[in-house]
């Protein structure tokens, strides 16, 4: 049973890759869409535009109130001492706000938490062993939402999604990054680890989508929803072949192994920050998005459309 579509409905974070398509779907539910970032930009000329840092507890008190539901879709600097500084803040910050103004909370988390043994069809029951420091502060505030569902505290979800790919997102996808970018210009994309693993990657429109959905219905509260994600799972010989034949390019590429990540980190900032994530790249890592499917009829856009769509959107001149 949807909510319909009235009242005030808030995206904290609403400037990363997730916000922007999710004010769009948004629209379909709530009377008012109110984005919320250190520097937000109205995305539809009807948008509420609130400027709140999240660190700032008084801050995001204001700009929760009034919010039937709030989305927390943030995406901080892929910084591990970052992360460990403010994650925690931030959800206790939303927190506070959606429990004192009754708002329902809808995060967008990720899979860092899963156990590494488990990731070869992991959902929404796979286990919590987290290998990484990001992985176990990602646990920790997942954590810390469901204690305070739990407690009665406010309604909450939780939306989790694969690496995800997607039109227009410049710095925000590795599959973007190493793979399209490389091959659009004719050089050898790069794989992390075996390209002969199957690697899950969910579309950000999809992942939008399904959360709008699900912070507009009631049954979906108080649980974990896997964002709606294809099978099968593709090879990463699979995925360069498929993008490089919508690019019209020749399927070049070279591994990048967990020990030339560790090299590169030394000159590097970002590869220093993914050495410690090389464990999901050595293995299957094959998301499972069955019980969204089976419980509401939300289906993953196919591979091979989403690579379509990307290609066109972003590699082909406009016409």
């Amino acid at each position: 049973m949807n909510s319909g579509k009235s009242g005030i409905q808030s995206i904290l974070g609403a400037g990363g890759a997730v916000g922007r398509h999710l004010a769009n779907h948004l629209s379909s539910y709530a009377g008012k869409v109110r984005l919320v970032g250190r520097n937000p930009k109205r995305i539809r000329t009807a948008d509420d535009v609130v400027q709140a840092d999240l660190l700032n507890p008084e801050a995001v008190m204001m700009a929760v109130a009034g919010s039937d539901v709030a989305y927390l879709v943030a995406g901080l600097p892929y910084k591990t001492d970052i992360w460990e500084h403010s994650w925690p803040i931030i959800m206790e910050n939303v927190l506070r706000a959606c429990a004192a103004h009754r708002t329902r909370l809808v995060f967008f988390d990720n899979v860092y938490m899963y156990d590494p043994d488990s990731l070869n069809g992991m959902d929404e029951t796979t286990s919590f062993r987290p290998v990484s420091k990001k992985g176990a502060i990602r646990a920790h505030i997942a954590q810390m939402l469901m204690e305070a569902v739990e407690q009665g505290q406010l309604e909450g979800l939780i939306v989790r999604s694969a690496d995800f790919y997607g039109p227009s997102l410049v710095g925000l996808s590795i599959l973007t990054e190493i793979v399209f970018n490389n091959l659009a210009q004719s050089k050898k994309a790069q794989w992390l680890g075996s390209v002969q693993n199957r690697h899950s990657f969910t579309y950000v429109p999809d992942a939008a989508h399904a959360t709008s959905f699900l912070g507009n219905t009631d049954s979906a509260y108080n649980q974990v929803w896997h964002a709606p994600t294809p099978v099968p799972t593709p090879t990463g010989a699979e995925w360069v072949h498929d993008i490089a034949a919508h690019l019209g390019v020749q399927p070049k590429f070279r591994n990048v192994s967990k020990n030339m990540v560790g090299l590169l980190g030394l000159f590097n900032s970002q590869m220093k920050e993914l050495y410690e994530m090389m464990y999901q790249y050595d293995r299957d890592y094959v998301f499972d998005s069955q019980k969204i499917e089976k419980h509401y009829g939300l289906i993953a856009t196919p591979y091979q459309k989403g690579i379509q769509t990307i290609v066109e959107s972003d590699y082909l001149p406009s016409s």
